[in-house]
């Protein structure tokens, strides 16, 4: 299981760890973890909204851009850490 964890302050690192170990770490350590799905429908209006009238600019999150028929590998890079997000042009 790959998982960042905290070891300080804006030190965070991605390690490669056993899931058992890292669910038991929590628990001894009383840390809470929380997640779930972001709330994208909520902020999308608006988030369009600012894009088309060029507030803010959505190709500084994209750091790939690949054709729409190389899709496997546009999602290949981002589990690698290769890319943040990619962009799928036709």
């Amino acid at each position: 299981m790959r998982g960042a964890i905290l070891y300080g302050l804006r030190d965070v690192r991605f390690e490669e760890r056993d899931a058992p170990t890292i669910i038991e770490e929590l628990f001894f350590t009383h840390v809470h973890l929380h997640g779930g799905p972001a709330p994208v429908r909520r902020f999308l209006p608006e988030l369009i909204n600012l894009v088309w009238n060029g507030k803010i600019k959505p190709g500084k999150v994209f750091d790939l851009t690949l054709p729409l028929d190389h899709v496997a590998e546009g999602y290949r890079a981002m589990d690698e850490r290769r890319a943040i997000k990619t962009l799928l042009r036709p």
